[in-house]
């Protein structure tokens, strides 16, 4: 049965780039369809009613004409334009660090709608409490989870047996923890405080929604981080670009103060 001409969808728009001379072709991830590139007709002219309508970190709702190559975006509708995640350069780094990681794991035209539900929850909780660094490694855990890389937490991926307190590293490529015993061959390994993996475990156990305001110190924090992002790099094969400008907004206020 071919498909219908034309579909309704709920996305979130990851980005966008101008097209012809007054449009804009808009990547979205949609809750129905996974991740589209659709054009948005006349969506550039300053009377034209779309304006504002696609800009990045966008909630929508929208009717869409199926095309050869490219769909086409006739009706649209706002549905959350997370405005206080916009409202200064830190909090919207963050969002396009999600949004930017959307873009890399949702794969076109298949559907994952635990992985744009996870997106939704996470800007809304973002945008509750900007200065909540602990959200962002929720999201990180979970976007392993909804894509099929979950690390393992609980045992060593290796001889599976269940980890003993302190006595465990993490590697990557390997899949998840390992004892202090096994040591696979062309593996990154590295440690794993025991801290720090009871906090991977409770992120696992939550929702974002339910999350307590854990006490992170700096330290732990750097280490859930460079765990997180070290896995999610793997994976991706490649760099993370707003993770580097999340990492430079971080720095900037303390160089300010001390010129």
């Amino acid at each position: 049965m071919p498909l219908p001409k034309t579909y309704r969808a709920e996305g979130l728009v990851l980005k966008n780039i101008p097209f012809g001379e007054a449009d804009l072709l808009v990547t979205l991830y949609t809750r129905e369809t996974g991740k589209v590139r659709a054009v948005a007709k006349g969506a550039r002219r300053s009377s034209s009613k779309l304006v504002g309508h696609f800009e990045p970190l966008t909630a929508i709702r929208l009717s869409l004409a199926r095309g050869r190559s490219l769909d086409v975006i006739t009706q649209v509708e706002v549905s959350n334009n997370f405005a206080l995640l916009k409202s200064d350069l830190p909090t919207l780094a963050k969002g396009l660090y999600v949004a930017e990681l959307v873009d890399g794991f949702g794969p076109e035209s298949t559907a994952n709608s635990s992985l744009y539900d996870l997106a939704i929850e996470t800007l809304k909780a973002a945008s509750r409490d900007p200065t909540w660094g602990l959200v962002l490694r929720y999201f990180e855990l979970h976007l392993l989870r909804v894509s099929g890389f979950m690390p393992e937490l609980f045992q060593c991926v290796e001889c599976r047996t269940p980890l003993a307190p302190d006595s465990h590293r993490f590697s990557p490529n390997a899949g998840g923890t390992l004892c202090l015993g096994c040591a696979p061959p062309g593996v990154q390994v590295r440690p794993l405080s025991l801290r720090a993996l009871k906090v991977l475990r409770l992120l696992h156990h939550s929702r974002v929604a339910e999350l307590p305001h854990l006490q992170i110190d700096g330290a732990l924090g750097q280490e859930l981080k460079s765990l997180l992002s070290s896995t999610i790099a793997y994976w991706l094969d490649k760099e993370i670009r707003s993770n580097s400008f999340i990492d430079h907004l971080e720095h900037w206020p303390q160089a300010e103060v001390s010129s």
